[in-house]
This record gives C-alpha cells, structure tokens and sequence, in this order.
C-alpha cells in the first residue's frame, strides 16, 4: 500500500509540472491562475445545440449548491470502476497489473493553480468516446432536464438525468479531461472553456494507464472547492457508500522530536544562569545537581511538520456485507440516511442473508414517514431497491423485486447467484430473481409483524394499567399504520398468496376497543362463545358509525363491531372474506345472523313474520319496483323503525357513495352494481305497529300510502344511500308539516301586509307628519 502511495505522489508531483506555464507570479508574490488555452493542433468541436444550452443554464445559473458537482463527478467515476470491474468478471487483464489494478477515485486540489483534479481507474473513454460522451448527448436526458429546470425545478436532480458531468460548470470556468482506454493505444484530452466549443488532441501529457482524470480550473466564486476540509466534508456527506475507495491529498502535522543545535544550546545556557541569579543559596545547590544530571542526557526539541500523503475518506464497507450482530444501531441510521437522502432514522429495519439455491444479502429499512404524494402516484412510483450482483450496482429500477403495495421500503439487495453479463430485459425474467422476490417479500412482512408485536396497541388486559400510564405515547407500529396502513390494505387485495399475513397486521377501531387500534387476532381472541361470525360496518367517520341504526341489536347483544371508514376498506373487505375460518359479516347488508337465538326465539319469530306478511306486502306493493326487492320483518334493530339494506352481494350506502364520486365512473355498472334495496322493518316499533293498523283499516287511503313512502325515504337516509328524486320526499315532508299545523294542502299564498303591525303603522304615519312639518317651517319665516 505505502509503496503504491509514495509512487502516485511522484506522478503527482511531475503532473503538477505540466501546468507550470500557466501560473505566473504577481508583485505581490501572489500566484493568478489564467485558463489555458485549447492544445496547438487540436481538433475543435462545436457542442450539440441542446448541451450548448444546458451548459449556458448552469454557467449563468444562481444556483445555490453547487456542491453537487463533485457528487455527480465522483458518480461518473464509480460507475466507470464498475464497468472496468464487470469487463474483468470474463478478461481479467482488462485491470492490467500492479498500481492500475487498485480500483479506486482520487482527489487533489492545487491551490498556486486554482485546480481541483479528479482521477478514477476505470474504463476510460477511447477519442470517439470523449466526442460522443461529452459533447453530444444521444438521449433525451438533456431534454428532459432542461424541461424540469425550464418549471422550477431543482438542479441537484441533474444526475437522474445521465447529463451529471455538466454540473461542473457551475464551478469551472475551463475543463481538461484527459483519458486513456484499453481498447486504444493513445491517450486523449478533452478541453472546453464552455463557450459553445471544445477541443479534442492526442495527449503527449504523464501517462495515466487507464481510466479518467478531471482537471477542474474553478471560477473565482469557488475557490472553497480547493479547501481539503471543504472537500472531505463533501465526499462524506454524498459519496460515503461509493463502492470503492476514495482518497484525498492532504496534509496533516506530524510532531517530531529533534537534537538541539549548538546555537540553540548556548542560548537556552544563558537564559537558565539568569534564572539561577534570582534564586536563593540553597535553590543553586538543586539547580546544579540538575544540570549535571541534564549533562548526560542529549538535549532535544519538538517540531512540526507538514506531511503531505492521500488520506482514505469513505472507510465505511458496505455494511450489508457484514453480520448483522457487528453492526451497530448508528451505522444502520446512518447508512439509511446516505441511502434514502432521508434526515430522521429509520422506523425498522431488517438485515438478513438467504441461503440455498439463491444466496443474497439484504437490508430492508421502512422510513418514518411517508412521502406526501405516495399514493397519488401509487401505480407509477418506481421500486426503493437497489440490486447488486457481487457487489457490482446492476439497476434501482427493479420492479420485480417488491410487490407495489411494499414500494415504501427502501434498501439494498446484493446477490451472488444472478448473472452479470445478461441484459436487464433477460435478468428480469431469471428464475433466480422470482425465488429473491419470495423471500424478500416474507422477510419484509416478518420485519412488519415484528414491528406490530413491539407496540401496545391496547389489546392485553394484562397491561391495562402501563397502557394507561403511556396514552399518549405513540408505539412505532401504531406510527406505521398511520403512514403506510393503506399499504396493507392494497397488499391484501394485490397479493392473494399473502392475504392471511397481511390479515394480521390490520389495524382498527372496533366498537369496544375505547379509540383504540386493534387486531383481527385480539378480535377473535375475545369473541363471545357461540359467536362465528366477524361483524364490520363500513361508514364516512366514526361518529356516524357508532349511531348507527345497524349496530342497535348487536351494541345489545355485547357483540364486537369493526369500525371501517376509510374508503379502500370497501375494496379490502370485498378480496378478504375470512380470518382463522370465521365469516366476515357487513352489518348493513341483508340476513345478518347472531349465531345465539334458541329454538323458542327461532319460533317466535317466524311467528312474527307470518303475522306481518300481509302488511309486508301491502309496503311492498306501494314502494317503487326497480328500487325495492322486499319489505321484510328486521331481527336486527331496537328503537329504530325501519331500516333500507343492502343485498348480500350488491354495494353497501358507502360503497354507493364511493363510487359515485369517481369522476370516470361507469354509470352502467352503477345501477347493475347498485342492486335492489331490502326494507327491513322493526315489529316492536309503536310507528310500525300505528302503520300496520291503518294499512289494515284501510289499505287504499292516500295519506297512509305517503305515511309509508315517507318513512322508506327517511329509513334510506339514515340507512346512509340517497335518492334519484329528493324533490319527492321533501313535498311529502312539507305535506306532513301542513297537516301537523293544520294547514291544507292547497292553500292559497296570503298577503304578507296581513302580518304590519297596527302600532308601527302609526308611528311610521306620525314620523312622516312630523318630517312634512318640517319642511313647511322655513316658508312660514319667509313670509
């Protein structure tokens, strides 16, 4: 190692050299750097339009962090240490021997020249490379950017882009690559002062072997880029996880212990006998036994000097490479951090290796808080995964290692199976890659559920009392259903072969829980004996579920109620029918059962029933058709009259509601969907009981006709649906009102002076007398 440092330094020291023709020494002793010039004989190029533009935008640019520059640049060359170290996986002499060998990017800034140089290992651009590469740009990334920077956008999103070399203009003034490629015999130098050309010349400069070296000439407004704290500080903050080494030229003190010269001793002799004068008798007897003693020994003295040597910046491995027993918390912070551009910690993580047909190593991390735009671009929003096959970057594009529903979980996967020197088209359809997608899948739920056990989520009578004392902590999961629960839910209509996992990690509200989020598990496991079915009512908010009318029977009963409001609950609901061979039961859908009455209960109420047959079916006959499939006597309410409920398979009030207010709705699956409504009525309700006599008394009477329609229309109100004609039921409200004020029907409009009042019409006579008066004063004065 220290022999392939102290051999770079000395090419360091000849390439320092080259430039000496462009350094001229002020009065001042000051050095001033002036750019150089294009290479005498070098062919010149004009840069493509697009690039010419882009290169103006970031010359003028008022951006503010220019600090990306050095990112992208030490990007570009990690990217080309990769492609030298993927080309050597099948020709190893591609790295070439000895010093070329070493893969890795160094940095060193020249203050007397104002130049920061950038050099990497890697593949090298041939003379045609450097043309097409940098001067021209084949893709529409140039395009694409100029069109984000065009609305406001923000420059340090260059590099996703493929146009990050050209954010070194927003510090230099004139660039020199120079480069050298196995695959040509010459070395070539790209120069551009960015004024719309650039020039490319055989390089008859120090010999560089193999890869890139980036001569940066900064601007004046950026020579803090020459500062080697500045520069440190930077490549920790961005390019700490590069994959290979990076090295920065720097300096440091060294103390060293050195012999006193002759000079220096006769002086130091003088000072200690003017010291010795001012001390009494018995101190010089001290003092002279020190001296005989100090006569010995060779006088000696500490200097500093300045040692200048490369300095490894990035030292932190890959840690996904270690086990995770000798990682601690901080690192896994701090590499989420790196990885995630993300300031706050993780919520969890998990880090595990997979074994047998396919090995990989992994860690998964789930941040704390969800983008706010996450679900408005659910179905476009790219994989947080990045793939490695030994410990080379293949893609971040990998849809095919998580399912959508987990896109949230960002991380790394590192596999020794997949091949290299395949196409990603083909690596996509590997079998190796399905079997990783499985066991990732499963681990990223484990890490989930791990998560969901280490929260209180007020479900253990046990810990009641801890439970109280932190009410207003919130536990990790609980932060995590609120971010990401939208997520579950998504898995489990998407994922079939995973619903029963993602099952148990629901969270809701139930009608016994206080506020309280709970589980399916926690559900079941204090069901009433006898009951078998899971009861759920679905609603806008949680104030108009509890009230509900559905829920009068079962509140009654002692029986639990899940709470659902949001609207993906519907969706859900429809894709998970069961838990742990328990039914799920909508209770504002038709036949809700209890599973508790007895045989006596069973025959009373069908005795019920036949009792009410002739009244049911007179409602029917006088309810609309097409809206309407039956009237029949309702098991589940208490104090409520009536209420209008779906059919087992149709849409609920709310999935009603849902879909009307999707803005490309079909209306022809609507009213297919929507299905006829079942009136259930209450046979212990005084109303019921007064509408039942009088439609036996006199089943044609008008006014008991629009008595039942009315109590239909206000059932489907409170029951949550709505009507095609509201205009109906509001003058059949208003008739109602006529009737209890005991006004007619068809009772003429009345005059509204009817209702002056006598003493104000007087007083309002008086006013105006008094004002006439008023104005006759004056005449009476001038006569």
């Amino acid at each position: 190692q220290s022999r392939v440092m102290r051999g770079l330094t000395k090419r360091d020291a000849c390439f320092c050299n080259r430039f000496a023709a462009y350094a001229d020494e002020g009065g001042d002793g000051a050095a001033t750097r002036t750019a150089p010039d294009f290479n005498a004989g070098a062919e010149t190029f004009e840069f493509q339009a697009e690039v010419s533009r882009l290169m103006d935008i970031i010359i003028n640019s008022l951006y503010s962090n220019k600090d990306i520059f050095l990112r992208e640049l030490i990007s570009n060359g990690s990217d080309s240490l990769d492609k030298i170290r993927f080309l050597s996986l099948t020709d190893n002499s591609q790295l070439g021997e000895g010093d070329a060998a070493e893969l890795d990017i160094r940095i060193k800034a020249d203050k007397e020249r104002k130049v920061l140089t950038i050099r990497d290992k890697g593949v090298g651009m041939t003379k045609d490379d450097l043309k097409n590469n940098l001067g021209t740009i084949a893709k529409s990334g140039t395009s694409a950017f100029l069109d984000q920077v065009a609305k406001g956008g923000d420059m340090s999103l260059i590099g996703q882009f493929g146009v990050g070399f050209y954010s070194v203009y927003l510090v230099a003034d004139f660039v020199e690559v120079r480069s050298k490629h196995n695959d040509d015999p010459k070395q070539w130098v790209w120069q551009s002062k960015a004024d719309g050309n650039f020039a490319i010349s055989e390089d008859e400069g120090e010999p560089i072997e193999r890869g890139v070296e980036i001569n940066i000439y900064l601007k004046e407004d950026a020579q803090q880029y020459l500062e080697t704290s500045t520069l440190e500080n930077l490549v920790h903050r961005y390019s700490e996880f590069i994959n290979f080494p990076i090295y920065l030229y720097s300096s440091e003190e060294v103390a060293e212990e050195v012999p006193v010269e002759d000079d220096e001793d006769e002086d130091a002799d003088v000072s200690a006998d003017a010291d010795e004068d001012e001390d009494d008798d018995d101190g010089e007897d001290a003092d002279e036994n020190d001296d005989e003693e100090e006569d010995d020994t060779p006088k000696t003295k500490t200097v500093y000097n300045t040692v200048w040597d490369w300095k490894r910046l990035n030292d932190n491995k890959a840690i996904w490479l270690r086990s995770s027993s000798e990682v601690e918390e901080s690192e896994y912070s701090k590499f989420y951090q790196a990885l995630a551009k993300d300031s706050s910690a993780p919520l969890t993580y998990s880090h595990f290796k997979a074994e047998g047909d396919v090995e990989f190593k992994a860690i998964l991390f789930i941040p704390e808080v969800a983008p706010s735009d996450y679900y408005d671009n659910y179905y476009n929003r790219p994989s947080a995964l990045k793939l490695y096959v030994r410990r080379v970057f293949i893609s971040d594009e990998f849809d095919e290692l998580l399912p959508k529903y987990l896109n949230f979980i960002k991380g790394i996967v590192d596999s020794d199976t997949l091949p290299l020197n395949v196409s990603r088209e083909t690596l996509q359809q590997h079998t190796s890659l399905k079997t990783i997608k499985k066991k990732i899948v499963r681990k990223a739920l484990d890490m989930i559920r791990k998560l969901a056990e280490e929260g209180a989520d007020a479900e253990d009578d046990e810990v009641a009392d801890d439970a109280a004392d932190k009410k207003n902590e919130e536990s990790k999961y609980e932060k995590f259903w609120k971010q990401f629960g939208k997520s579950i839910k998504l898995g489990i209509i998407e994922d079939a072969s995973n619903r029963t996992r993602l099952a148990k990690l629901l969270r809701f509200k139930t009608s016994k829980s206080d506020g309280k989020l709970v589980s399916l598990e926690q559900y079941v496991e204090r069901m009433k004996e006898g009951q078998k079915t899971i009861y759920y009512i679905t609603g806008e908010s949680m104030d108009s579920l509890k009230n509900s009318p559905f829920l009068e029977k079962l509140i009654a009963k002692d029986l639990e109620v899940i709470y659902f409001t949001d609207p993906i609950d519907e969706y859900t609901m429809q894709n998970l029918t069961e838990f742990d061979d328990f039914k799920f039961s909508n209770a504002s859908k038709e036949d809700l059962k209890f599973g508790d009455a007895d045989d006596d209960e069973k025959a009373r109420f069908k005795k019920t029933k036949e009792a009410f047959k002739t009244f049911t079916t007179w409602w029917k006959s006088k309810l609309p058709d097409d809206a309407v499939e039956a009237v029949k006597v309702s098991n589940r309410l208490s104090t409520t009259p009536c209420v209008v409920v779906s059919s087992k398979y149709g849409w609920s009030a709310n999935m009603e509601r849902i879909m009307k207010a999707q803005a490309m709705g079909d209306e022809s699956r609507l009213q297919y969907m929507r299905g006829k409504k079942t009136l259930e009525v209450n046979p212990r309700h005084p109303m019921i009981a007064a509408l039942k006599a009088r439609a036996a008394s006199d089943p044609d009477s008008a006014e008991t006709e629009a008595m039942a329609k009315l109590m239909y229309e206000t059932a489907m109100l409170e029951s949550g649906f709505s009507f095609e004609k509201p205009g109906e039921y509001t003058a059949r409200v208003f008739d109602m009102i006529k009737t209890s004020l005991g006004v007619e029907k068809d009772a003429e409009l009345v005059d509204e002076t009817q209702f002056h009042i006598v003493e104000e019409e007087e007083e309002e006579e008086k006013e105006e007398k008094d004002s006439e008066g008023t104005e006759e004063a004056p005449k009476k004065d001038e006569l």
